[in-house]
């Protein structure tokens, strides 16, 4: 949903609320300070002027780990004279280009459409007795290896691949139940959920339109999204309307239109501290500021078993005329001072002005009512793939088409690549095969690289349907080469005085085959308001067919040791998921030598995390050795070997220094230093004592937890002389000089 101010009634429709701007908290300890009014640019936190934008790092408002999903009550749900249609805040609309549209593709591609195999009802009339509470639905979804999790305003359902009813649909604020605050007490909705294929996981977020400028997040604590969350509450200075979320490795990115007091705020990019949201543990954001120029940003959100490289930024994207910006947003989470935002970079395209000049101008049969564009943006996702010899990222938005922008609406698509070098336009294109409106669409591409492209259709004589088409990498640049498939074809039109419609639709791909795409988007079964319903499906272009295994692979750094008796030394086991789905590999070692001891910490993972082992020589014979470190995920079984080899000590410790002193309470106080170790751990010092000068005996053995000793075995005023030696592997050391004191 589109939203700046309150909810609205048909009484209170005309009425704003004047936001309160809450400064984010900023880490004192980096000197950050918050800007929230910003011009863009190149951004390095550690390296601002006071008066310029910043990154804004600030904690958790609340965390804390929830009970199952499935085991709470439901949130209650909104009374149905309470519905509500959601406002809409418009942007700063870009110029629209000059030129005509130069991309256009004007027929449909010759291949048959892609077969539909998967399609149900989501949420929406249809489903059980629900009954809808908001307009427009804000239909979005994410497959995993077992579900589907849809989210629409404000509710969430989980359905099996094969379209039962799994759990709900339920209030969103279930996910919140017990947390108290706002998340737990508003249902606003603008919820997004994403499937993090690369740690099995599922996040989930929504606002709250209280005043409080809210954004709520929940990441399950597993692979099963109706177990238990980790719930957190991250707080802004003005309203964060149209949360879109990303999934990349260092961060799970999410950017917002802001909203204020006086109109459009700017247009925000955050991070959320990933790694410490999958360990369950109080986070932190850090967040920038575009600027009031930006608007309608994406962050790229990462398809596909291949991560991108190693400290790849994160990618901002937004449209101005006849271009792209792209932003680079790198983030740092032991030292904030170094996340940089570099941006933007204007990526020039084809001429295009926005569909309805980003109003409503939708048409559908019977009715003179028409429907919002949401032009004045681009649509969600930004979907990112790294192909290993190239980087690609799609994403696509509604333009106009025809003379003067009269004809009908189409969607243009782009396909980027090198984003982290100097970005270009791989191809592009408008769809708009025939006089039908098409708009509100959703982008992604399979494995092989071929392109699904979903969206709505309307016209005079077509009530607003959900539609797909496809592009394979064998067909022309900038052409969707599949035939048009319809997914669910709508049987009636949205009625005066709602125009809102979709306000962003969804496709992703399945996990366990790379191939298969899910898209969900709204249609009418029946003409009226309030009504509306949304449809889920799923297909596979021609060619890429196969489900994928779960499998991984397991390695060792450094892969050879060398121990003299006594030490220890460690080595890095990383794993890394090779196809499928990241599943948690149980680890061991075996080979250990009579003597030595080896540990694994922890002793399991989830592939793409790394466990340290811990080799100590211990009394182990001088040799070479081979450990292995065997890891097992499910039916795949992989090991990695490191060669150890145990040396006898090169020579016994050095001599320690001593000194001997009256004790404070009785008897007499030891003190030396430490020797040298000569290449093996000294693990005990030998005491000798005398009452003569010269003929000391051996009196006690200590460890090494301290370097002093007190003697109590001792007679009051008489003198007593020492000597200390210190032992390790190779075997007692030369001993100390002599030091003497009087008992007290």
């Amino acid at each position: 949903m589109v939203t700046g101010g309150p909810r609205s009634t048909s009484s209170t429709a005309n009425r704003r609320r004047r936001w309160g701007l809450r400064p984010l908290i900023a880490l004192a300890t980096v000197g950050l300070i918050a800007s929230v009014f910003a011009p863009a640019g190149i951004v390095a936190a550690k390296d601002h002027d006071p008066g310029a934008g910043q990154v804004v790092v600030s904690p958790a408002l609340r965390s804390d780990v929830s009970a199952a999903l499935s085991s709470m009550a439901p949130a209650p749900v909104v009374a149905v004279k309470d519905k509500k249609e959601k406002k809409k805040n418009a942007l700063p609309l870009a110029p629209a280009g000059s030129g005509p549209d130069t991309v256009v593709q004007s027929s449909p591609g010759g291949a048959a459409a892609a077969a539909t195999t998967t399609s149900f009802d989501g949420i929406g009339v249809g489903l059980g007795t629900y009954s809808p509470r908001w307009a427009p639905p804000d239909a979005d979804g994410a497959v995993g290896p077992s579900h589907y999790f849809e989210i629409v305003n404000a509710d969430i359902a989980i359905f099996s691949k094969t379209g039962a009813l799994v759990y709900g649909p339920v209030p969103t604020n279930t996910l919140w139940s017990g947390f108290g605050g706002s998340c737990q007490d508003r249902d606003d909705g603008d919820g997004i959920v994403e499937y993090d294929r690369l740690a099995d996981r599922w996040v989930i977020t929504q606002f709250t339109n209280d005043g409080t400028n809210t954004e709520c997040v929940a990441v399950s604590t597993g692979s099963d999204p109706t177990g238990s969350y980790a719930r957190y509450a991250f707080t802004y200075p003005a309203f964060p309307d149209y949360p879109k979320l990303a999934v990349w490795p260092d961060a799970y990115y999410i950017t917002f239109n802001l909203f204020g007091s006086s109109g459009f705020a700017g247009g925000m990019a955050c991070a959320y501290d990933r790694a410490k949201m999958l360990a369950s543990q109080p986070a932190t954001q850090q967040c920038y500021n575009l600027g009031t120029s930006y608007g309608g940003l994406l962050p790229s959100d990462v398809d596909g078993r291949t991560p991108p490289p190693a400290g790849s930024p994160d990618f901002i994207l937004n449209y101005g005329t006849n271009r792209l910006n792209l932003w680079k947003f790198h983030v740092d989470w032991t030292t904030p001072a170094n996340t940089t935002i570099s941006g933007p970079t204007a990526i020039s395209v084809a001429s295009f002005s926005a569909a309805c000049g980003g109003g409503a101008c939708i048409p559908q049969p019977g009715t003179s009512q028409r429907l919002d564009s949401l032009a004045d943006r681009l649509m969600s996702r930004l979907a990112y793939r790294n192909f290993g010899d190239h980087e690609s990222l799609v994403v696509d938005h509604s333009v106009g088409t025809g003379l003067l922008n009269l004809g009908p609406s189409g969607v243009r698509w782009y396909e980027l690549r090198n984003p982290n070098g100097t970005p270009t336009v791989y191809q592009q294109g408008t769809y708009a095969p025939d006089s039908t409106y098409r708009w509100m669409g959703s982008i992604a591409m399979d494995k092989l690289g071929d392109i699904a492209l979903g969206y709505s259709a309307s016209s005079g004589s077509v009530p607003p349907s959900v539609r797909y088409t496809g592009h394979l990498v064998t067909d022309g640049l900038g052409v969707m080469g599949q035939g048009e498939g319809i997914l669910q074809a709508g049987t009636g039109s949205q009625l005066p005085s709602l125009s809102r419609w979709g306000d962003y639709t969804s496709m992703t791909v399945d996990p366990t085959d790379d191939c298969t795409f899910w898209y969900v988007g709204e249609y009418q079964k029946a003409s009226g308001t309030w009504n509306w319903s949304t449809r889920i499906g799923s297909f596979t272009l021609p060619g890429c067919s196969g489900t994928i295994t779960n499998d991984f692979s397991i390695s060792a750094n450094p892969t050879s040791l060398s121990l003299a008796q006594g030490t220890r030394g460690t080595s890095t086991i990383g794993t890394a998921a090779t196809s499928g789905v990241a599943q948690t590999v149980a680890l061991s070692v075996s080979g250990v030598p009579s003597g030595a001891t080896a540990s694994l910490s922890p002793s399991s993972v989830t592939a793409g995390g790394s466990s340290t082992l811990t080799v100590d020589a211990g009394t182990a014979a001088p040799g070479p050795y081979t450990l292995t470190v065997t890891g097992t995920e499910g039916s795949a079984i992989h090991s990695t070997t490191i060669s150890v080899t145990v040396t006898a000590p090169s020579a016994v410790p050095g001599a320690p220094t001593l000194t001997a002193s009256r004790s404070r309470s009785s008897g007499v106080e030891l003190n030396w230093t430490v020797p040298a170790s000569n290449g093996s751990a000294i693990w005990a010092y030998r005491i000798y004592r005398s009452i003569t000068s010269g003929a000391e005996a051996f009196l006690v053995q200590v460890g090494t937890g301290s370097t002093s000793y007190r003697d109590a075995s001792t007679v009051s005023g008489t003198r007593y002389f020492y000597k200390i030696t210190a032992v390790n592997g190779k075997g007692e050391g030369s001993f100390s000089n002599e030091a003497s004191a009087r008992a007290r």
